[in-house]
């Protein structure tokens, strides 16, 4: 499949939106199901974009998936260190997948971190459920951080994050 990366436009934050709240809920991804409050943070776009750069996946005008990317040190940033870039919110529509979007959009990632006056690596969370992802980041060269995995909901002891970081 024929596909371009580029930043997405406001005009396509909607659909982003609901690409990535999917394909959470679909995957079984949020505890709470639709009343999961990150569901609200997946759909919220705009908001991402206005503190970090959101790429898509775009195939003849339609939006296949999507990635936020947040630079060394910015406001979207959970885990990441002093010269360290972050991806976030990875999600490819589920008829997309298995086509290389998700692949082309981590790889953008990398390559903007690359771009980072004193950009040493890029690290990124991500559930244990979430083992297609996890053979995606160890293909590309990413490795498992067990030692910075995280709990985003304290109060629940049973959710954590695993991370995985890829040295530039």
């Amino acid at each position: 499949m024929d596909f371009v990366i580029r930043r997405a436009t406001a005009e396509e934050y909607d659909t982003l939106g609901e690409i990535t709240a999917q394909a959470y809920l679909r995957d079984g991804l949020l505890d709470f199901g639709e009343s999961d409050s990150y569901l609200d943070e997946l759909r919220d776009v705009a908001k991402r974009a206005a503190a970090a750069e959101v790429l898509v996946a775009a195939a003849d005008g339609r939006v296949l998936g999507g990635v936020t990317f947040v630079p060394s040190g910015g406001p979207m940033a959970d885990i990441s260190r002093p010269g360290e870039a972050e991806i976030r919110m990875l999600a490819v529509a589920r008829e997309a997948r298995g086509r290389g979007a998700g692949e082309a959009l981590v790889r953008a990632c990398v390559d903007r971190a690359r771009a980072v006056a004193g950009c040493t690596g890029v690290v990124l969370s991500t559930q244990a459920a979430m083992r297609t992802a996890h053979r995606l980041y160890e293909r590309l060269g990413f490795v498992r951080t067990p030692g910075r995995d995280w709990n985003p909901l304290p109060e629940l002891d049973d959710i954590m994050l695993l991370t995985y970081r890829l040295t530039l």
